[in-house]
């Protein structure tokens, strides 16, 4: 398995990191309601070094389960810290500010494709284990920025007893689109977890990023900043739908906190429901999936109707995992009127969603009033259906 994203070329001034998104999505306006607090993502990654200027206090590797301890907090690349950093970050010594800055990260460092030392490989788990141990520990959010062409039982296993316990899995789509269209990246294409594609601020599909009916929805992933390698002196530009994954995660982190009393399910129908698109949202596209991803739309709308707890956004199945915070206080919200998309249609497999950078938080695009009905999608995609 691989992480993908990092670009080696510094930018001029190391200590400025550049985070277009934190504007374009309006960032400050949500951290106005929610700035993830209380929430927990797990990093299943390259390990996450906790040391960084911006993690301090950020990385609690005391919730690792023992079995899954090792290296946890030794990251061999870069990449987890750099993904760590996207979602809780705090900005302190011109680090990188996190879109959940309040969140709290629980590392698990996994066997990808850069790690090289033999031993190292040994004592290192592999995918399925970290993900097995990231089901057992307190995070509601796993966050995978990481992809492979195929997929083990163990995998699929695991990831199966993750969503039957609740959690809420994210997993980059690939970035090898011009050189292997229909490349199939998993765990991202597993029913259960949630596959992220990597736009840039325009509304434009990355050249890179993997389409496919695996797509759900899609995040920044364009010019990026991330840390160049394991030595941790300066950042560089990253492109990939690994820095996507870590921010659609940040962006869960953000709703659920303000909405604790919701599921896994309820938290992904609002991102579904309020995702910038110019397409029917029956009609999935390729290289999006339901769209780009709006967090502050669903922050703004308190009262909006989630839809029900134990039923999957997107196979519409019922499933055991999600019902548990059905029966906390406040889980019930109140109804609103049905989603309105007064939108042009447009062909489901468009490269291109909304012409300005304000689209990440603006209403406008795919969407008029939204507010969010709850009701099942009307046309489903055939891998999403649970055998």
């Amino acid at each position: 398995m691989s992480s993908a994203g990092l670009a080696p070329y510094a930018f001029a001034d190391a200590s400025v990191p550049k985070q277009w998104y934190l504007q374009s999505m309006q960032a400050a306006e949500m951290w106005k309601t929610s700035t993830g607090s209380g929430i927990k993502v797990a990093v299943v990654d390259t390990g996450v070094n906790a040391n960084t200027s911006s993690l301090e206090g950020q990385v609690l590797s005391q919730d690792v389960p023992s079995a899954a301890a090792y290296g946890a907090t030794k990251d061999y690349d870069g990449h987890g810290t750099t993904m760590a950093e996207l979602i809780a970050g705090t900005g302190q010594g011109g680090g990188l500010k996190g879109l959940a800055p309040d969140a709290k990260i629980i590392p698990f460092r996994v066997v990808l494709s850069t790690l090289k030392d033999p031993a190292e490989k040994k004592l290192t788990q592999q995918p399925a284990a970290a993900i097995r141990a990231a089901a057992d520990s307190d995070a509601k959010i796993i966050s995978m920025s990481f992809g492979a062409p195929t997929t083990d039982q163990a995998t699929k296993d695991a990831v199966k007893y993750a969503a039957a316990k609740g959690k809420l899995m994210f997993a980059g789509a690939g970035n090898d689109e011009e050189k292997h269209e229909g490349f199939v990246a998993f765990p991202a294409a597993l029913p259960e977890v949630v596959g992220i594609g990597a736009a840039d601020a325009n509304g434009n599909a990355a050249k890179f990023s993997q389409s496919g009916d695996y797509l759900d929805l899609a995040s920044p992933g364009l010019n990026v900043p991330g840390w160049c390698d394991a030595t941790f002196q300066k950042y560089c530009d990253s492109a990939g739908t690994s820095a996507a994954t870590a921010l659609t995660s940040a962006s869960a982190a953000l709703i659920w906190s303000a909405h604790p009393a919701w599921t896994a399910n309820q938290v992904l129908r609002a991102m579904i429901d309020t995702a910038a698109r110019n397409w029917d949202k029956s009609t999935p596209s390729k290289y999006f999936g339901y769209g780009l991803i709006r967090p502050r739309l669903v922050l703004e709308q308190r009262d909006i109707n989630p839809g029900p707890p134990n039923v999957d956004p997107l196979s519409g199945d019922s499933v055991a995992g999600g019902a548990a915070a059905s029966d906390r206080p406040g889980s019930g919200a109140a109804k609103g009127p049905a989603p309105q998309d007064p939108a042009p249609k447009a062909a489901a497999d468009a490269k291109h969603v909304g012409g300005s950078g304000q689209l990440w938080g603006a209403v406008g695009i795919g969407a008029g009033v939204l507010v969010i009905g709850g009701g099942a999608l009307a046309v489903l995609r055939a891998r999403r259906r649970r055998n």
